[in-house]
């Protein structure tokens, strides 16, 4: 049994940079609070209503952990974990995780079993599964890169199966589809509030493209939305307003839904992924590499 870990939360000063006179109404809190300090590379912040928490991974650790907002205590939700990377909520509030080094998309169901979503397509096993989203028709999306195959650090280190790394669609029905074959490390993913779009980073070609997204999830278009300017895009998520919010080597680069960069939230950490929590979605938390941040904002996320 591994005791809950308490952090007393550090605080670091907020730091803005801003591009564009819009985006001056976006602020929070001067101080943004560093919660837990003991991981290796964290990804995938998820929050939980339901428990109150934050879902996290920690991947070279092989474990996945949940702070806990009403006691500020950081524990262990599984290890091993599958190395475990990005996870979301379906609709009904059961937690999907692409688990890396397993190289399949699962599902804890209420009693705490794992359900396989995906591990293969056309019977070759996936690259790793990275990131993932539900639809609003129950399909889930999710990028494999070959991150966790390419070495032993944050998965299994193996051959790849599948000639590429893709954007994959898991049907309601249970079948798995390609639906983007073009990328060379798909990573971060996220829909518009209307689900009109699908944004997609390449972290490799560290670019940030805009997909159309039609009936039964087909996609038209896929332009490069905009480049990064501080390493390459890793996670990203959408508030309110449309304005993305992706993961980046030194913050939260914030866009306006065209594409111009609005501004910077500073991390003093390689920032990989952010969502927004708390009970009205205006709690921003951020991983990156060794710590998890939280700052509560005037703006709130999707949800």
């Amino acid at each position: 049994m591994i005791e809950p870990r308490l952090e007393l939360a550090a605080p670091v000063p907020t730091h803005w940079e801003r591009y564009d006179p819009t985006f001056a109404k976006v602020d929070g809190d001067e101080w943004m609070e560093r919660i837990f300090t003991a991981g290796r590379w964290l990804e995938g912040p998820t929050y939980v209503p339901a428990w109150r928490s934050l879902v996290f991974s920690d991947i070279p650790n092989d474990r996945v952990l949940r702070w806990d907002e009403t006691t500020g205590r950081v524990g262990i939700f599984r290890a091993p974990a599958g190395f475990a990377n990005g996870h979301t909520l379906d609709r009904t509030g059961r937690l999907i995780t692409c688990e890396q080094g397993n190289r399949r998309v699962v599902r804890t169901e209420a009693d705490g079993a794992l359900t396989v979503l995906a591990e293969r397509h056309d019977g070759k096993r996936l690259n790793s599964p990275n990131d993932v989203v539900e639809h609003s028709d129950g399909s889930v999306w999710f990028t494999d890169p070959s991150y966790g195959i390419d070495s032993d650090y944050e998965g299994v280190r193996a051959d790849a199966e599948i000639d590429g790394c893709h954007v994959y669609r898991i049907d309601p029905s249970g079948a798995v589809e390609v639906v983007a074959d073009d990328f060379v490390r798909p990573n971060g993913l996220a829909f518009s509030a209307d689900e009109s779009h699908l944004y997609v980073a390449d972290t490799r070609e560290r670019h940030l493209r805009v997909f159309d997204v039609g009936r039964s999830g087909r996609l038209s278009g896929g332009g490069v939305l905009a480049e990064c300017t501080a390493g390459s895009f890793d996670g990203l998520r959408l508030d309110t307003e449309g304005r993305i919010w992706a993961a980046t080597h030194d913050g939260v680069h914030v866009f306006h839904p065209g594409g111009e960069l609005l501004g910077k939230l500073c991390v003093p950490e390689v920032v990989s992924n952010v969502c927004f929590g708390g009970p009205r979605r205006n709690h921003l938390f951020v991983t990156a590499t060794s710590a998890l941040y939280t700052l509560r904002l005037n703006v709130n996320g999707v949800r």
